[in-house]
């Protein structure tokens, strides 16, 4: 979709760093230091509460029956054998009185008379009450209750430890009820995918009425595997029949499985689908499948492997349901050529449903749904946008929508412009753009030339396609980047077209040797696809006449009759061969672009310099230059 000059400043690694972990010590260290926090604190209100006692004088108790005797007592209070006296000039003053006899006896025997004493307020202070005996007994309670919370807090960790112990093996899917409104989705909620969702309704009719399929004899597919690119909508679609159904979800991703221990993933998927079967009827949807069900000997882990017991227990879990047990299983995968044969048995996932990417109707109905929620603008037109985004996937498409409306949010504006969505498009697919990273007029000068020689080769050629945007700010990683996207959907690429897109990435390194007679870095990464490009023509395609008509390896790259990731089955005089038709091709290529940017060099420099002046060309103004400089502008033709 894009041709662009590498950033060579872009290339450093960065140091992941490990987050750190609280292991079971420190936990309990941090309870024993809570409890102790806990004491401290106590210890220390009881002594703040113990210490708020009002500090008297002590003085002999003649003292304190001659001021009675002259009048200057305003009151008496009596606790057990400790008389305070509260004279009237506010004085207080406390003393001790016989133990065996009374205060008026003796008072008297201090020669105070009992008209004196009627006159005194005297008081018998009785001790008693809820904070007499609390603080009686809290020297006593304190280290007692003290140790009751010590053995409540580890009595409870260790219940905990005790009880995640026991739920190891308990699945831990994620459950979506049929009355749970806020997570239902239904086919309303999927656009496109029309193929998969009309096969999908089979399995949503099953679910609804049963009945009809098994008085007929029919069974319904136990499994139905999903398979498309990441980004399709696979568990989406996944939701949308549970919601479709009216049925419970349980969703688990593969990796949940797999635990350190041995048996603990067969535990769980046991424990998974005796949940599914108690609240039939269900569906039991497993995400990436493949991190459990790749294909078994290959000789990793021996037979004891977790991965294979897990693999192994859900193929028995399978093999276990009947006809009526109204249990669905589904899964996604974007890797089905590494699933093991046993999965896809009849009996089992025999149910394929692929999901293909959104085509260009496809998209703009997802755009609709994505863009319902959002402020849009009145100029917005989703069709254009949709014409502008082929190969994107619906995750992409969600993205957009959302860094269209993170743009317009931060110019602070209340609706969504097409201008932003087309933004949007260009910083999905390559980044966001970096203005701070500031080229040297020499840099921009190589740049300039670099893009506007993938720009032309793209123009003239005519199996290349359109040029819809090149410019020279670096965005991503790319130091510059040239737009190309083509008029129609395609599903089938030729050989034709695969050699015009490596003579259109070369354009760039034939652009630098031709001005500059030099190459830069820029032009790495351009050599990188446009070789990995030219060696699937000639090991997967079989598009090279020297070669012929053999597929030597897989579309992952690897070799297609050995199990092994080293092996192969051909001989080295092959690999040389195959080595030479690589470079033949990419000769023949940069041979191609030198051609044109010879040709059209008028053409070549205007844009190079337009683009130094400027630093972004878009398509009509582009095509205006071509026109200009005597190109044909490639015209979308338009079949009735």
């Amino acid at each position: 979709m894009s041709n662009g000059m590498a950033n060579p400043g872009s290339n450093g690694r960065q140091n992941g760093r490990k987050k750190p972990t609280v292991s079971p010590r420190w936990s309990f260290i941090n309870i024993i230091a809570t409890v102790i926090l806990v004491f401290l604190l106590v210890t220390g209100i009881y002594a703040e509460y113990a210490g708020q006692t009002e500090d008297v004088p002590k003085v002999p108790f003649s003292e304190i029956a001659e001021g009675v005797k002259k009048g200057q007592v305003a009151s008496l209070v009596i606790q057990d054998t400790t008389v305070i006296a509260r004279y009237f000039d506010k004085t207080v003053k406390s003393s001790q009185k016989e133990y065996d006899s009374s205060l008026t006896e003796s008072l008297a025997r201090f020669g105070v008379s009992p008209a004196v004493m009627a006159s005194t307020s005297i008081t018998v202070a009785t001790p008693s009450g809820f904070m007499y005996w609390l603080g009686e007994l809290a020297p006593f309670l304190a280290p007692i209750l003290f140790l009751v919370f010590f053995v409540w807090l580890i009595s409870r960790q260790m219940k905990g430890a005790g009880m995640a112990a026991l739920s190891f093996g308990q699945s831990k899917a994620r459950v979506t009820m049929p009355e749970d409104a806020k997570q239902k989705i239904t086919f309303k909620n999927v656009a496109g995918a029309k193929e998969a969702k009309q096969e999908l309704l089979e399995i949503v009719d099953f679910l609804r009425n049963p009945k009809k399929f098994i008085d007929i004899g029919a069974e319904i597919p136990k499994g139905v595997l999903l398979m498309g690119a990441p980004g399709t909508g696979k568990t989406l679609l996944a939701r949308a029949v549970a919601g479709e159904a009216g049925v419970a979800f349980f969703s688990i991703s593969g990796s949940e499985f797999v635990e350190m221990f041995v048996g603990v993933g067969a535990s769980r998927v046991r424990d998974l689908f005796k949940m599914a079967k108690d609240t039939a009827p269900s569906i039991v949807f497993v995400d990436e499948i493949d991190a459990v069900g790749r294909t078994r000997g290959g000789g990793f882990g021996g037979g004891n492997d977790e991965r294979e017991q897990t693999l192994n227990q859900i193929l028995v879990e399978m093999d276990g349901f009947e006809p009526n047990e109204k249990v669905i299983v589904m899964a996604a995968t974007n890797r089905p050529d590494v699933l093991d044969p046993a999965l896809l048995r009849p009996g089992r996932f025999d149910r394929r449903v692929v999901i293909d990417l959104p085509d260009r109707s496809d998209r703009e109905e997802i755009l609709k749904i994505h863009a319902g929620k959002k402020q849009l603008a009145e100029d917005v037109n989703l069709r254009v946008v949709a014409e502008r985004t082929p190969g994107f996937s619906g995750a992409d498409l969600a993205s957009l929508t959302n860094e269209a409306a993170i743009l317009a949010a931060r110019e602070a504006r209340t609706t969504i412009g097409q201008f932003d969505l087309i933004r949007s498009i260009e910083k999905v697919m390559l980044g966001p753009e970096r203005r701070s990273h500031v080229l040297s007029p020499r840099e921009k000068e190589i740049t300039a030339y670099h893009e506007a020689g993938h720009a032309i080769v793209a123009s003239v050629l005519p199996h290349a396609d359109p040029v819809h945007k090149i410019s020279i700010i670096s965005r991503g990683r790319a130091a510059g980047y040239t737009l190309k996207l083509p008029f129609e959907e395609r599903r089938l690429q030729s050989r034709k077209e695969f050699l015009d897109d490596i003579a259109v990435s070369l354009g760039g390194y034939v652009a630098e040797r031709m001005m500059f007679d030099d190459f830069t870095t820029g032009a790495s990464n351009d050599l990188q696809v446009s070789t990995a490009l030219a060696r699937d023509m000639v090991t997967r395609y079989g598009m090279s006449e020297k070669i012929g008509p053999v597929a030597l390896e897989s579309a992952q790259g690897k070799v297609m009759f050995g199990m092994g990731v080293g092996d192969r089955e051909y001989s080295e005089k092959i690999a040389a061969e195959i080595d030479g038709e690589v470079t033949r091709i990419m000769t023949e290529a940069r041979g191609h672009a030198e051609k044109v940017l010879g040709a059209h060099k008028k053409a070549f420099e205007a844009v190079a310099k337009t683009l130094i002046e400027k630093e972004t060309i878009e398509r009509e103004a582009y095509e205006l230059l071509l026109a200009a400089n005597g190109i044909i502008v490639k015209k979308e033709q338009k079949i009735v």
